[in-house]
């Protein structure tokens, strides 16, 4: 995650502009996360809690008080930097933030979810507080270039759920199918997305190393 991101570590869940083109956000749909986030029945929106202030004072819970937009010295926070953006692309002076999302699967394995489109957000009360739920649709980007800032686009394929992900990383033991390595890895479909194949059964999904999935490309083997 940090390699594709071309950054020695990423401490925050969100990060509001990491490079010129896009955003990243950090998510977990773990029973014990320190947020709330979850992916809706549509599969293509993730809607995402905004972040708490830090804890500065070990005698106050960052979770007693309300999420906010400024900091104290009034800089925008993360959360009213995501806000910003949401409203100035509801108000037709730009095109919606492009997210790029990594999802926690287990301890120490995060996966890429893919590209997304910050759209809206809702403020709520959540147990005597109030949070942001900020609204993130599928993009139809699939990668950016490196060296440009044209994107590339092709169709995206469904998302595979949390849960599929997990049984196919345990099943194929964290590494590539075909030839063993554990770095640079991608949950593929077996039979292609395109070409009819589901992503809801970990019976289509296996784990490729990127250089394997970028060879078989969408042919059937």
């Amino acid at each position: 995650m940090c390699d594709s991101e071309d950054v020695q570590t990423l401490q925050r869940g969100m990060n509001f502009n990491l490079n010129s083109d896009y955003s990243v956000i950090l998510m977990s749909q773990r029973r014990n996360a320190p947020y709330t986030d979850c992916i809706h029945e549509d599969e293509i929106t993730i809607e995402y809690e905004g972040h708490d202030v830090p804890m500065f004072d070990p005698t106050i819970d960052p979770k007693s008080i309300d999420q906010s937009l400024y900091t104290k010295s009034g800089s925008l926070t993360q959360n009213g930097k995501f806000v910003k953006a949401i409203d100035e692309y509801k108000s037709d002076l730009r095109v919606a933030e492009l997210v790029r999302v990594y999802e926690k699967i287990i301890p120490g394995i995060w996966s890429e979810r893919g590209f997304f489109k910050l759209i809206d957000y809702i403020k709520k009360d959540s147990n005597g507080r109030m949070v942001f739920r900020f609204i993130l649709k599928e993009s139809e980007v699939e990668e950016l270039e490196n060296n440009s800032s044209t994107r590339r686009m092709r169709p995206r394929s469904r998302i595979i759920p949390t849960v599929v992900k997990k049984e196919v990383w345990e099943r194929d033991g964290g590494q590539c199918v075909m030839c063993g390595r554990t770095d640079e890895l991608h949950f593929d479909h077996d039979l292609p997305f395109s070409k009819g194949g589901t992503s809801i059964t970990a019976e289509n999904v296996r784990i490729l190393c990127a250089r394997h999935n970028l060879e078989k490309s969408d042919k059937i083997q």
